[in-house]
């Protein structure tokens, strides 16, 4: 053999021992690192604690790029609080109420939508029907849900606070009057309570309008059931034309204090 030929011979053997080498390490570290992430699993199992821990560090640290990428304080759970719904996911016939009432007083159908499955929900419950409790919506605020009259009715439905503030409390206080479905709820609420006093639905729209002592009651109780019988057709499928209001009506038939006195009355008496 001649010396050229061990040298390729031993290069070969240096080589193959390299190879193996590298191969025994590489074999052995995959081996570490599969028993180190067997072991960081059933860490995280066995302590809840820690992979909450490690949960909430990442999701700070993606917030904060998020932050650094946007130029703005962002909030990943915000639409968890949007009182917002795909009208899509609705039935067809709450669709089109939600549809025909986002047209008519110009409010977005998502947020319009979630209304309307609400009152359709909270009105099975209480037995009074959603197109009603919409119309009272529609009457006393328009759908703005931080709407406030000059006697102090707060809110999609306009509910008295002052007078109702025990209402609010199983939803964590009075200023759940601005949440959408709380007023919602509370409104249904007294307007149950005021239908049961005066023993007709009539009769119960002039209390809950703080007329109930009164022959007049502003064309509250007209107002409101013409927008319910609109209603129960656009639920029925059929064509109503959308005439937009030139302004919201917000009924007040006596002076702020004789009102506020007469619910007030109506309630405590």
């Amino acid at each position: 053999m001649t010396a050229t030929q061990k040298f390729t011979k031993g290069l070969r053997i240096f080589a193959a021992d390299v190879a193996q080498g590298f191969f025994e390490i590489t074999h052995n570290g995959f081996a570490l690192l599969g028993l180190a992430v067997m072991f960081a699993a059933i860490t995280l199992v066995a302590r809840p604690e820690i992979r909450q821990a490690g949960e909430v560090q990442l999701m700070g640290w993606l917030q904060d790029r998020q932050q650094v990428v946007s130029g703005m304080n962002t909030d990943p759970v915000a639409v968890e609080r949007a009182t917002a719904t795909n009208p899509k996911d609705l039935p067809k016939a709450q669709a089109a109420v939600a549809f025909w009432l986002s047209r008519k007083y110009n409010v977005a159908p998502e947020p319009i939508s979630a209304l309307v499955a609400e009152a359709y929900d909270t009105g099975s419950r209480a037995k009074l029907d959603p197109t009603l409790i919409l119309a009272i919506m529609a009457i006393e605020s328009g759908f703005n849900p931080f709407a406030q009259s000059p006697v102090g009715a707060q809110g999609l439905m306009q509910v008295m606070t002052k007078i109702h503030s025990d209402k609010y409390d199983g939803f964590g206080g009075k200023l759940a009057a601005f949440d959408p479905v709380s007023n919602l709820r509370v409104g249904v609420k007294v307007l149950q309570e005021c239908i049961s006093r005066a023993g007709s639905l009539e009769g119960g729209l002039k209390f809950y309008v703080g007329a109930g002592n009164q022959e007049d009651d502003g064309g509250y109780t007209a107002k409101v059931l013409a927008e319910h019988s609109r209603l129960l057709l656009v639920a029925a499928g059929r064509t109503v034309p959308v005439v937009q209001p030139t302004s919201v009506p917000v009924v007040h038939p006596a002076k702020p204090a004789e009102a506020s006195e007469t619910v007030a009355s109506l309630f405590n008496s």
